[in-house]
């Protein structure tokens, strides 16, 4: 008997779920690790089983916020693009079987969503920052004596880092004159040195305006 196709669809039993991922993950995570060590590349792969525990692989010799950094400078139209690409690939290895075409799928309402809802949240980060600067620049107008008392710890903070910094900057010029002080003298001594040795051997010195050798 030939081996049975396997139809790729969402397992309907909890535990199904648990016992696929377990084994299929280990897998994923070989040729992860072997595709990162063979081709040099910013790999990193995330995963959540169905009980919600993460799993975390970045490639060799790779930190997870340099390949972070990397896909954060890339503009959406770049990232939705790249999506696009590889769910047309994805498609297209799925072609003929069991698995349902929408599952890799770009769902452009979806993503309409997320970007209006990211903008909401962006708005409201902005209208609440918008209200703090107010209020530090009008504090009379504050009649809340926690905010009051939160805004005085947030100085007392500032203060003391200011002046933390001040000693720091203080101590980081002295050492600086020091330094500076310090090669003065040396070039002070070498000349003397050069001088004294003009001197004793005869090279070049002038007496009443007179050249001798």
């Amino acid at each position: 008997m030939g081996r049975k196709k396997l139809i790729i669809k969402r397992l309907n039993n909890p535990k199904d779920r648990q016992t696929t991922y377990s084994k299929r993950k280990i897998g994923i995570l070989k040729k992860a690790k072997e595709l990162s060590v063979m081709c040099d590349v910013d790999l990193t792969l995330v995963m959540f089983s169905p009980s919600g525990i993460p799993t975390l692989f970045v490639g060799q010799n790779k930190e997870l916020h340099s390949v972070v950094e990397r896909l954060s400078k890339m503009s959406i139209e770049d990232r939705e693009e790249r999506r696009d690409y590889t769910a047309k690939i994805l498609k297209k290895m799925y072609d003929n079987t069991e698995v349902d075409p929408r599952n890799f799928s770009i769902d452009k309402t979806e993503f309409l969503k997320f970007q209006q809802d990211r903008l909401k949240e962006l708005n409201e980060k902005i209208a609440q920052k918008t209200k703090i600067l107010s209020e530090w620049k009008n504090p009379q107008k504050i009649n809340n004596l926690n905010q009051i008392q939160i805004m005085q710890n947030h100085l007392a903070a500032s203060l003391n880092n200011i002046r933390a910094k001040k000693r720091e900057l203080i101590i980081q010029e002295k050492e600086h004159q020091c330094r500076l002080q310090a090669s003065q003298r040396e070039l002070f001594i070498q000349q003397q040195q050069e001088q004294a040795l003009q001197q004793q051997f005869g090279l070049d010195f002038e007496i009443n305006g007179d050249l001798f050798i």
